[in-house]
């Protein structure tokens, strides 16, 4: 194909046929594109723009540029979740097991962790003897025999997405709506499931940092996934401030637990409740949305959702006793407390920071090498809101390398923001696309 045409074609602000786009897509993964021309291509699409058709072209593309995953052996309709990435965020680990209580199948595959960002996988990695690597047999058999499995991505999953999200990375082509659209549905709509929510964060711990931008993206994953048959719902939620109080992959998992026990922070709590009421509802389990919502707490509070977490735990190899004996996650040796310099009200949280912090104390990457330790992390003491007396423990820092904690602490430091006024908490769930 003439990629010279093609280029000059969108630098010209002209839209590019199905055949331009799967030319491109299939092209590139094979290695007949260089980089350079890839790369002048997403350049002229980051000023020129996609529009819808050309949007859902390349989604379906990259979706077929490598294998897809089949889950008809599954009974019932199966709903996915994704979040676009936050800091404390460990919704799925109350979700999944929510929804599942409440009879829906959810078949999932998690990503790692980069950068301040935490992955799932990492996470259900903290509990002794987990797996999260199953047969496509075994991983199907699984979800008709429990209800749930959660699995690492493999990858064979949209190899187009892979190289051409690294080579945005190193071209500041990153951020544009209709290249993360396609991005992140590419692999939903590989995933196989029929219906999928999407948690759309905004604030400073998000990548849109504003809810405009957030809706906008939002608007456009609901039509994409629509258009591909699938039936999609997004929540734009709020990450001005950590989701939770933990930050860090044992500490996160922990929440979780204690969340599923009715002892979560009220923000998670909350967040994990309405997400898998909206999958009860899409999962056919629930007349209503509302009606789903209701279920969910039903299961949260009666304790069959921490029953079906423990029934997966055991499920994927892991040791079901960690969700009354928490001495059996990972160690840390290290522990340290940021205590407020004046009183008053904290005012602002800056979630990035914290989650950098997070990264510095061990509990992320850098690269996609990096080790991580699954001990480390951040238990955030106070909220936006809360009221603070000089000396009060704003947070606590775990970890195993005192140098890392002294770095997490010093960046940390700059994320707390006292006042004398106090504010008011900010809005957890700012919107729902697509009900």
């Amino acid at each position: 194909m003439d990629m010279v045409s093609i280029i000059q074609k969108k630098k010209d602000g002209l839209e590019l046929t199905k055949e331009e786009i799967k030319g491109f897509v299939n092209g590139y993964v094979a290695g007949d594109i260089p980089d350079y021309q890839a790369s002048a291509l997403l350049m002229a699409i980051y000023f020129k723009g996609l529009s819808k058709e050309e949007t859902f072209e390349l989604t379906d593309a990259m979706r077929y540029s490598g294998d897809t995953i089949d889950l008809s052996p599954i009974e019932g309709i199966k709903v996915d979740k994704h979040s676009t990435g936050g800091v404390g965020d460990k919704t799925t680990l109350v979700v999944a097991p929510l929804a599942a209580a409440c009879g829906v199948p959810i078949a999932k595959m998690s990503g790692r962790g980069l950068g301040f960002t935490g992955g799932t996988v990492d996470k259900m990695e903290s509990i002794p003897g987990f797996r999260i690597a199953l047969e496509p047999d075994e991983f199907m058999s699984q979800v008709n025999r429990i209800g749930m499995a959660v699995i690492g991505q493999t990858a064979h999953i949209t190899p187009a997405d892979k190289k051409l999200y690294a080579l945005r990375d190193v071209t500041a082509t990153v951020d544009d709506f209709g290249l993360i659209s396609s991005s992140i549905m590419s692999k939903k709509l590989a995933a196989g499931s029929d219906a999928i929510v999407l948690d759309v964060k905004c604030g400073d711990g998000a990548f849109m940092e504003n809810k405009e931008d957030a809706a906008k993206l939002a608007k456009l994953m609901v039509e994409i996934g629509n258009n591909a048959g699938r039936r999609t719902v997004a929540a734009i939620t709020e990450m001005g401030q950590p989701l939770g109080k933990a930050v860090g992959n044992s500490l996160e998992v922990i929440e979780a637990i204690e969340t599923l026990k009715g002892r979560g922070p009220e923000d998670i709590t909350e967040l994990a409740e309405r997400l898998s009421g909206i999958m009860v509802y899409l999962g056919g389990k629930a007349a209503t949305p509302e009606e789903g919502l209701e279920m969910t707490k039903k299961a949260l509070a009666d304790g069959s959702g921490l029953a079906k977490l423990a029934e997966f735990i055991e499920a994927q190899g892991g040791d079901p006793k960690v969700i009354d004996n928490y001495d059996l996650f990972p160690k840390h040796t290290i522990e340290k407390e940021l205590v407020a310099e004046e009183s008053g009200y904290v005012e602002k949280i800056r979630a990035r920071q914290i989650g950098l912090a997070s990264q510095h104390t061990g509990a992320g990457r850098a690269t996609k090498e990096d080790e991580i330790d699954l001990s480390a992390g951040i238990r955030v003491c106070r909220k936006v809101g809360d009221k603070v007396s000089k000396g009060d423990v704003l947070a606590v820092f775990y970890g195993n390398d005192e140098g890392k904690v002294s770095m997490a602490m010093n960046e940390a430091a700059k994320a707390f923001e006292i006042g004398k006024i106090k504010p008011e908490k900010p809005e957890l769930i700012k919107e729902i696309i697509g009900l």
